[in-house]
């Protein structure tokens, strides 16, 4: 299956969100103290992928009706 360039980034920012998430809570259940910046880094990419799936529903929407 060959991705487009777009898709690649996408497939990279979900994997890389899972694995800081996943870090953010192992250390939280550890007692490790985790940078600050861990959960901006979360959001972020959280909010790129919500930005690009909200992009998705609309241009799938315009598509159709227009």
């Amino acid at each position: 299956m060959k991705l487009s360039m777009l898709d690649q980034m996408r497939v990279w920012a979900a994997v890389t969100g899972l694995v800081l998430v996943l870090w953010f809570f192992v250390s939280l259940y550890i007692g490790i103290k985790s940078s600050p910046t861990l959960p901006m880094l979360v959001s972020a990419i959280g909010g790129f992928e919500l930005f690009l799936y909200a992009q998705d529903l609309w241009l799938k929407r315009k598509g159709t009706n227009g």
